[in-house]
């Protein structure tokens, strides 16, 4: 393979400069922290490196109470008889306290005078008001011991929900997570959930996921409920608190996202929280020599601790473990929010900058010729394929308690994206590899405002419990863009033995302003939704009812900014589900779904409606399923069924010509089984059949693009015998898909070995924590997922990365 220059390669004086600005803004940061530190002495804040034997539950919450400073009081009728595991790992000594008495029924209360109380969970009381332990749990998510996952997440109109009480599947990862495997994008923390298979859009570098069996679009991810507030194509992982996936349709809950993607499940990220004061910095690098340096600052200030900030600045770059790419990745963000008994208010705002350098895209088979995947470290992209991508974002949420049983939501979100690329696939011109290099140069831009308004209340009606929902949510998006098509006669390569191919100068097609592209769409997608959840038997069957009127407009425009097109629809959906706690920790579901979605741009070029947008669609959904989560230990299995019409080129015309459903089977495990051992493991069986297609030689044919199983076995193990170190790891096990509807070519199943090592200690009594990552560790090249337009996605190659941070 020829060696490739790479046009972005810095000269000294910028390599020094860069340094120069990155150790400066370092020793900022540290001098301030260290002066705020100095100036704070709440040292029961700090995470700490702890190791608590097993034993008597009384004596050690003294013990760790005493040595950090925490007045804490308590009878000791409590904890008689009551014993501990052994814990090792990394929390704050409230978290801590907090873990202690995991299982045992007690909870530790803050009071108002700063001291703390050890209380049984049946006898707690707030002011005027009894609290139940069934409320106190719901109060909040079940964080599974190890704190890498959560059972629950973010419902959209039903805000924050623990997903045994709810009639869907939904688990979160958590920053722990984030930071103990390296994952530097939402698709390598969604790689530990087998019903997600990931890849690459079309011809570009944007991230989309497979939930299901059905696309969702990296566009399509909320944030903290809002829709096209984040970056289009790829999210910075360093400032997310929590990476929640809900399996299932849920447009009721979230209403239409952008671009209409979505029907499998729905992903929401939520901003990181000053919860207490911190200080950290990470340093990170890897075997290619790409290195970043990530500070995040936290503070909580005030008479109560009422207001809260914390910043995530983060800077990498250099070369990815494929041939010849190179990324620069520059991500800022600041979160502050203010708490009170009655308001509480956040805001978030973000800024990202991505530049991608020869990078590898995907490969177009759009003849569908059955070929293996290259090397996996192989780059079949020239030189110059190149993508720059920077958003600037920001979101308020506000919570209003109007009396004990209502509260007013609302939130309001911004985001402007300005990106541009010049992309080359190469597109496959026999079995043997051989292939044509052409180059689309685009400039896009994209302004989003998503804005959502809620009220949830809690009535009772004799025995019983309502939990009313009232919900508008709705985003307003205009895009810009223009294109040159440039393509050469000897422009050719080939994926097992690329050659650097020349720039196409020549313009054989373009639209539009280069320079300042016209506006080319504008939807304005909004919808209200009333639900009631009722409960009976005190909760043990809850019972969820709803209706949603989803309306939505679309506006076309051709490249000179005239409108084209133009269509404005509207339908009801309802939602029905149920769920039954049987025996405690157990929970039985079902539910029904249908929701509207915005229809699909027409993307094919041999269409005669090329470019447009088709009507909005109805999709449904019918799931049943059990969950066993004890805070320990979480378990569940799920069956479904997931209609949605299909569109496809038929005799010219792009359209609705037949359905996909999608039948499968989901079972999870994961949690801390026992002390040190953790698990996070999942599977999935599909079964994509297209149905009563007008072409009706593809009717009982498989989805293209649908892996008929996956397969994920992940876990972690502290070493008894090496205080502080952990191995961990996962395997992938990826089975087979189809790359067209016709079911003609099947691309191979696929195996993935990563491997990780964690070590956790206290240097100059500093915390101090140093991550070994390595990816696919046989360095096996195989197509990780295929889309029925043809366009394959190579799985990365073998990735190396290796970490330290620090508290201080």
């Amino acid at each position: 393979m020829a060696t490739r220059k790479n046009n972005m390669v810095k000269t000294p004086l910028q390599q020094a400069i860069k340094v120069a600005l990155c150790s400066t803004g370092l020793l900022l940061g540290s001098s301030i922290s260290l002066v705020a530190i100095a100036a704070d002495s709440a040292q029961h804040s700090a995470r700490q490196l702890f190791t608590v034997p097993a034993g008597d539950l009384g004596k050690n919450i003294t013990e760790v109470a005493a040595q950090n400073h925490i007045a804490l009081s308590f009878n000791p009728a409590l904890t008689q008889g009551l014993k501990n595991p052994a814990i090792h790992g990394e929390f704050t000594p409230l978290e801590l306290i907090d873990r202690l008495l995991s299982g045992s029924n007690l909870l530790m209360v803050a009071n108002k005078d700063g001291t703390y109380s050890l209380l049984d969970q049946q006898d707690y009381t707030l002011p005027g008001v009894a609290v139940s332990a069934d409320k106190v749990a719901e109060s909040k998510l079940t964080a599974y011991s190890g704190g890498q996952i959560e059972a629950g997440g973010r419902l959209g109109t039903f805000g924050e929900q623990n997903s045994a009480n709810v009639p869907f599947s939904v688990i979160s990862y958590t920053d722990k997570t984030i930071e103990n495997q390296q994952a530097e994008s939402i698709a390598e923390v969604l790689d530990n959930d087998a019903s997600v298979q990931s890849g690459y859009g079309y011809g570009n570098y944007s991230e989309t996921f497979m939930v299901r069996g059905f696309a969702l679009d990296s566009d399509a991810i909320s944030y903290n409920g809002l829709y096209g507030i984040l970056p289009r194509q790829v999210v910075s992982t360093n400032a997310i608190e929590s990476v929640q996936l809900l399996k299932g349709s849920s447009a009721f809950l979230n209403g239409v996202t952008p671009g209409g993607s979505g029907i499998g499940g729905a992903i929401n990220l939520q901003p990181k929280r000053a919860d207490a004061d911190l200080n950290k910095i990470t340093l990170d690098t890897t075997a290619e020599g790409q290195t970043g340096i990530n500070l995040d600052v936290a503070r909580r200030f005030g008479s109560e601790k009422q207001w809260g900030v914390r910043s995530n600045v983060l800077y990498r770059d250099g070369d990815s473990a494929v041939d010849n790419e190179s990324r620069e990745e520059t991500a800022i963000s600041i979160g502050a929010d203010y708490r009170s008994d009655t308001l509480r208010v956040s805001t978030d705002i973000g800024y990202q900058n991505l530049k991608i350098d020869s990078g590898r895209s995907v490969v177009h088979n759009s003849s569908y010729f059955d070929v293996s995947a290259p090397d996996a470290a192989t780059n079949y992209s020239p030189s110059w394929a190149n993508s720059r991508l920077k958003t600037l974002y920001g979101m308020v949420n506000a919570d209003y308690d109007l009396n004990d049983d209502w509260t007013l939501h609302t939130g309001l979100g911004l985001n402007k994206n300005k990106e541009y690329g010049d992309y080359s696939s190469p597109t496959l011109s026999n079995a043997d590899g051989d292939a044509t290099v052409t180059r689309l140069s685009v400039p896009y831009e994209s302004n989003t405002f998503a804005s959502t308004l809620g009220l949830v209340g809690h009535v009772n009606t004799g025995d019983v419990t309502h939990r009313i929902n009232l919900a508008y949510s709705g985003f307003v998006n205009k895009s810009y863009s223009a294109y040159t098509y440039g393509s050469a006669s000897d422009n050719t390569t080939n994926i097992y033995n690329p050659n650097d191919t020349d720039y196409p100068t020549a313009s054989s097609l373009a639209d539009g302003n280069m320079d300042n592209p016209n506006i080319r769409s504008k939807t304005n997608a909004r919808g209200v939704s009333l639900a009631d959840t009722l409960g009976f038997l005190d909760d043990t069957l809850l019972i969820t009812a709803g209706l949603r009127r989803q309306n939505i407009t679309v506006n076309n425009y051709d490249y000179d900014g005239i409108e084209s097109s133009y269509y404005d629809d509207a339908a009801t959906s309802p939602i029905y589900g149920i769920v039954y706690k049987p025996i405690e920790n157990v929970s039985l579901y079902a539910n029904h779904v249908e929701a509207l979605q915005q229809g699909d741009q027409v993307t094919d070029t041999s269409a005669a409606n090329y470019g447009s947008v088709l009507a909005p669609y109805v999709s449904k959904q019918n799931e049943i399923g059990v969950k066993y989560e004890n805070g320990t230990l979480g378990a569940e299995l799920a069956l479904f069924e997931i209609t949605k019409p299909e569109a496809y080129t038929l005799n010219g015309d792009y359209g609705l010509h037949g359905e996909q459903r999608n039948r499968g089977v989901e079972v999870s495990l994961y949690g801390e089984p026992m002390t040190g051992v953790r698990l996070h493991t999942s599977a999935t069986v599909l079964d994509p059949e297209l149905r009563n297609a007008e072409d009706s030689d593809n009717n009982g044919n498989d989805a293209a693009g649908v892996a008929k199983y996956r397969l994920v076995v992940g876990g972690e193990y502290d070493l008894p015998f090496f205080a502080g170190a952990t191995l961990g790891g996962k395997v992938i096990r990826s089975g087979p898909q189809y790359l067209d509807a016709a079911n003609t070519t099947e691309l191979d199943s696929w195996t993935r070995i990563d491997l990780s090592a964690r070590y956790q200690t206290q240097l100059s009594e500093h915390e101090v924590t140093w991550r070994l990552n390595v990816t696919n560790l046989m360095n096996k090249g195989y197509w990780e997922s295929a889309s029925s337009s043809g366009y394959l996605t190579q799985g990365s190659p073998r990735e190396i990365k290796l970490s330290v941070s620090s508290t201080f």
